[in-house]
């Protein structure tokens, strides 16, 4: 995974290294977070806009739904030590979670039960705009850490001149 890309981006130095490899190394790093941050965004959405959802394809109300992270291990035990611990972002799986709906009491709702309770959807709204703003924070960082790659790559080009 180390230094993908290098040798077509910015040619070859004798031995077919480049020096820029760590630089690239972290750009794809940043890459993977800003797609799993993506991601996190777009299931954070999906879950406010299903607040008040109590009728799913599935019968019942609509289930919050977790991003589960993880790291993406390297192919190879060379590939492990050229990237020198650090390794990629991916999403794992988009779980939903186990927390029991909320209840409440609303007669004249039309998936009442006999009752006249209604499960509404384990989506806390709060929480969801805490997660929003983690994810949006995390997504700004990745972006931060692209711009200062691309800098250090531009000022490593421009020494050659």
């Amino acid at each position: 995974m180390s230094g993908y890309g290098v040798r077509r981006a910015f040619g070859a130095h004798a031995g077919g290294e480049m020096v820029v490899d760590g630089n690239l190394n972290a750009l794809e790093i940043s890459a993977t977070g800003l797609a799993a941050q993506r991601i996190r965004l777009n299931v954070v959405a999906e879950n406010l806009a299903n607040a008040e959802t109590t009728r799913t394809a599935d019968g019942g109300p609509y289930r919050r739904k977790l991003v589960v992270f993880g790291a993406e291990a390297a192919d190879t035990f060379g590939a492990a030590l050229d990237a020198a611990g650090a390794s990629s972002v991916k999403v794992l799986s988009i779980e939903e979670s186990g927390e029991p709906a909320r209840m409440i009491h609303q007669p004249s709702h039309p998936d009442a039960n006999a009752e006249g309770y209604v499960m509404l959807p384990n989506v806390n709204p709060l929480l969801e705009m805490v997660d929003l703003l983690a994810a949006s924070r995390a997504y700004e960082a990745n972006v931060t850490a692209v711009q200062a790659a691309k800098s250090m790559a531009n000022k490593a080009l421009e020494i050659g001149r």
